[in-house]
């Protein structure tokens, strides 16, 4: 926001109209002051006169959705009267590693569910869970207190379908299964796409089949952010500001450290960006000596000039010859007299404790969102003995979140924007905030030598 913000002083003339530099959901932008001054009074006004539905119109349809949710949320039981379209079975089930989040997008699926007169049941410990039975229905306050814990309470494991498709169609038909929500990651989405191409096989998998991307590696095509990557990012941080300290006082030191993510270098990058580090290595973008050798001119520059300390970022598969160990050494080397070097690898501690209020917000609203999108799929596709039948490739989606919209998208679609072989997208938004990190570490591949070079600050903000 803040070099948006430069680019709009630069762009601007005296003719240009005031403006408040926003966020509009991963994008910022240039909003007219004078149109938010307005709207901001008007609601005033609207809640002074005790207006109260006019003042939530005034902020929104997404304000007055969330304010429903909230208000059906914090019942203590479900309502006495269940609603006409009720009685079907949904179920929901976590595949992949864990990421905060997911119980939060459990008990607003639950409790959406059952509001609407549906049964709810639970699979525990993902495919090899639901292939053993270990399947139970779930009430009303047995997610109660869900929404701040971490972790995944149901169990999750990373195994895939492929191999026990014929069970898991029994299992589907023995408990009338008639929609199946996935909250998980990349082997989430591989595992509904694998139930969407055996639907001809197997007619038990044609029913509404969803998946809410849930990772901190944020790898899942289809969506800019997935349940998990907030809490890990600010875990990362949080972190390296503790490791950066523990060098207070001391001679000048570089930390090098290592974040997960598989090939996706989401967590490094934007921790990076975050945390000020003056270099975030990741496989997307290749690096060779000479990078690295820049770096450490960089480092010794930067140390020169009286900065005592020094971050370095790598994601764990950025490239197999130069991992975090040589990494470590060669700065060692390369910086002696001038600085130190300390290595640390993050590990499983990034997934993070209890789940930040983004990560809470987002599984609520997108297990909301799916209910209403599963139950208007059931209706239509209800046949007279009540069983659900749907084959089309849209009933088997992927609910994300595109700049600013929640969209649901064709698995079948989004295995077309897939790299299979790094588990990543082929397409990802973040690589262009790259250039804008290295402006902020005051890196010479970013910097001319008559200034800035304003047009990566440009294509970086875009």
């Amino acid at each position: 926001m803040g070099a948006e913000a430069v680019l709009a002083l630069m762009e601007a003339t005296e003719e240009t109209e005031p403006c408040v530099i926003s966020l509009d959901g991963n994008q910022a932008v240039r909003v007219p002051l004078m149109g938010c001054v307005l709207k901001t009074q008007a609601v005033a006004r609207a809640m002074a006169d005790q207006k109260w539905d006019e003042a939530v119109q005034m902020r929104g349809r997404s304000f007055a959705r969330n304010l429903e949710t909230y208000k059906m949320l914090t019942r203590l039981r479900p309502p006495k009267c269940t609603a006409d379209e009720g009685g079907f079975n949904l179920a929901v089930i976590h595949i992949g590693a864990p990421a905060c989040g997911m119980n939060a997008a459990v008990r607003s699926f639950v409790r959406n569910c059952i509001y609407r007169g549906d049964v709810v049941y639970g699979i525990h410990d993902g495919i090899e869970g639901l292939i053993e039975g270990n399947i139970k229905e779930i009430g009303w306050s047995d997610v109660s207190g869900w929404i701040g814990q971490g972790g995944a309470f149901l169990g999750t494991k990373r195994t895939l379908p492929t191999k026990h498709l014929d069970k898991i169609a029994s299992r589907f038909r023995e408990f009338k299964i008639h929609a199946l929500l996935v909250i998980g990651g990349f082997e989430g989405y591989h595992s509904v796409l694998q139930f969407h191409e055996a639907r001809s096989k197997y007619p038990e998998f044609c029913i509404p089949l969803c998946i809410i991307p849930a990772t901190i590696s944020n790898n899942v095509p289809g969506s800019d952010f997935s349940l998990g990557c907030d809490t890990a990012l600010n875990e990362i941080v949080e972190i390296c500001d503790r490791i950066r300290q523990s060098a207070q006082g001391t001679k000048r030191r570089v930390f090098v450290v290592e974040t997960m993510g598989g090939y996706c270098g989401y967590l490094a990058t934007l921790a990076g960006m975050a945390g000020g580090a003056d270099a975030a290595y990741i496989h997307e973008e290749a690096f060779g000596i000479q990078e690295l050798q820049l770096d450490v001119y960089h480092l010794a520059a930067k140390m020169g000039e009286g900065v005592q300390r020094g971050l370095v970022l790598r994601n764990e598969h950025a490239n197999e010859n130069y991992t975090t160990d040589f990494i470590t050494k060669l700065f060692a080397e390369e910086g002696k007299g001038i600085f130190s070097c300390r290595q640390n690898v993050l590990g499983h501690m990034q997934q993070g404790g209890s789940p930040s209020v983004f990560d809470r917000n987002m599984g609520t609203k997108m297990a909301a969102k799916v209910v209403n999108w599963m139950t208007d799929l059931l209706i239509k596709n209800r046949k007279e003995d009540g069983s659900v039948y749907c084959n089309d490739p849209s009933t088997a989606a992927l609910l994300g979140l595109r700049r600013r919209a929640y969209e649901f998208q064709a698995v079948t679609d989004l295995n077309k924007e897939t790299d299979w072989d790094h588990r990543i997208p082929k397409n990802q938004w973040w690589l262009k905030l790259r250039p804008l990190m290295r402006i902020l570490a005051k890196h010479e591949a970013a910097y001319e030598e008559e200034g800035i070079n304003v047009k990566e600050v440009e294509e970086a903000i875009d």
